[in-house]
């Protein structure tokens, strides 16, 4: 390969080679992630807050009882007549009379070293101060040294009390701690974590398991989805069934309309270039006729140019109702009053000499889903046909249709005129293809047909009215909300 020119950049494939062979997740993997990934989260957030919750609870229960320990040497201390402390020789747990058993009470002097109970022998425990009276503290882990020199921390609880002052000396202030070992209740939180990310976890494979199970299930409607779709493209199915969950419903109706559109249009098709075919076969047999008999040369050449314009006719009007009559399923909507103008501007001019005005009731929000040129055939036909029989005025209302959930909103559509009117005996000759309402008036007679397989073609109706307004004929034109 030769080298690039000097100065010249070379091609840069942007992201094509970042993104050769990546495929989407599918949805399971997806949701699976998804779920798993809350899951995780709230089994986390689950677990910590039961932690922080055991915590304070253990924590409280802890000082209540150390608490109920205070309240029970509070009872207990007495002071002699020369304001000295005589200690309590009872306690409440036979660990504050074991050396070092975790468990120690202190009772704090003014300027005089604290009272300790016998458990306080061989610890180093934290330096108490003296609190107020009725004063609680509640401290911890607290730093302390074992009597084996190990250390250790410890909670402690302390509250403030004064003995009442009598004739031989006055009131003495004094404060009582309990402290207890920390490694017991350190213990307990170690054993209940441990028992709590255990049965977390198992809850969380179960859960994810069950998980699996719900999403399987609950993805079933989509795999059947998919399998009847491939059922319809391999032909055993002639389109989706109507047995869907609603959230499904509007992807398996589009299908199947698109799957219904696809087989019109190729009908339609057929029908199309039969029909031009059988309507071309007289005037070809006819110009066979005539150059089979060598008759006139003339009376050849009349013959040959009424059937040409014949054919001609013929041709026009095959190729115009095939074109007319296919539209796309999901086309963008169309503002309505724009190419109401454009058409009424054309028919002013042909019909210039009996002036006709026309007038519009358009609702802005009204809008057409479908193919621009069908609704410039429908209004063309529609108008043209007013402006044919008026007298002077021709009204155009368009407003918006029926809705429908989930859908695009229909169209209403009405063309009145100030002329003769149609007879209700005569509305289903009129709609006839190649029937003209008065032979005098020149015309095909097929733009009332197309206007008719058009509204067809959209599942819509027609219905031609009196005009309770001008007086003439009213057609009105309703399309159904569409997908």
């Amino acid at each position: 390969m030769p080298a690039p020119p000097s100065g010249a950049v070379p091609p840069v494939h942007v992201g094509r080679d970042r993104f050769e062979g990546w495929r989407p997740r599918s949805l399971r993997a997806r949701q699976l992630l998804a779920a798993s990934l809350a899951l995780l989260a709230f089994l986390a957030l689950a677990g910590y807050a039961l932690d922080r919750a055991f915590v304070d609870t253990a924590e409280d229960n802890l000082r209540q009882r150390l608490k109920s320990y205070a309240l029970y040497y509070t009872d207990k201390v007495e002071f002699g007549r020369n304001g000295t402390l005589i200690p309590p020789y009872n306690t409440p747990d036979p660990r504050f009379d074991m050396p070092d058993s975790g468990m120690y009470a202190q009772v704090v002097l003014q300027n005089v070293p604290p009272w300790g109970s016998n458990s306080t022998l061989g610890p180093e425990l934290p330096v108490p101060r003296r609190l107020g009276a009725l004063e609680e503290t509640f401290e911890g882990p607290l730093p302390i040294r074992r009597a084996d020199g190990s250390e250790g921390e410890a909670y402690r609880y302390g509250v403030g009390y004064a003995w009442p002052a009598t004739h031989q000396h006055a009131e003495i202030p004094y404060s009582i701690y309990i402290l207890e070992d920390a490694q017991a209740l350190s213990t307990q939180i170690r054993v209940f974590r441990g028992s709590l990310w255990v049965y977390l976890g198992g809850a969380g494979v179960i859960l994810l398991l069950l998980q699996m199970l719900v999403l399987r299930w609950s993805l079933r409607p989509l795999r059947r989805v998919i399998f009847e779709l491939s059922r319809v493209q391999r032909g055993e199915l002639s389109g989706m069934t109507e047995s869907h969950p609603r959230e499904l419903e509007p992807l398996t109706d589009s299908i199947n309309a698109f799957i219904e559109s696809e087989r019109e249009n190729l009908e339609r098709q057929r029908n199309t270039l039969a029909d031009l075919a059988h309507s071309l076969k007289t005037p070809i047999a006819v110009l066979r006729t005539q150059l089979d008999d060598n008759g006139d040369p003339q009376s050849l050449r009349e013959e040959l140019d009424v059937q040409l314009k014949r054919m001609n006719n013929l041709v026009s009007y095959q190729l115009a109702r095939a074109a007319s009559s296919g539209h796309k399923l999901f086309s963008a909507a169309i503002a309505i009053e724009p190419n109401a103008e454009e058409i009424v501007r054309g028919l002013e001019k042909v019909y210039a000499s009996k002036g006709v005005i026309c007038e519009f009731e358009i609702d802005p929000r009204a809008r057409f889903h479908g193919e621009m040129g069908d609704l410039q055939e429908l209004m063309g036909n529609l108008l043209e046909n007013a402006f044919k029989w008026a007298r002077s005025r021709v009204l155009l209302t368009v407003k918006v249709g029926a809705t429908a959930p989930q859908r695009r909103p229909g169209l209403f559509l009405a063309v009145d005129d100030d002329g003769p009117g149609i007879a209700e005996e005569d509305v289903s000759k009129v709609l006839q293809r190649g029937v003209r309402g008065d032979e005098r008036v020149q015309g095909h007679g097929i733009g009332l047909s197309i206007v008719q397989d058009l509204i067809r073609d959209y599942r819509g109706e027609l219905q031609v009215l009196r005009s309770e307004e001008l007086g003439g004929a009213r057609f009105e034109v309703r399309l159904p909300p569409g997908l």
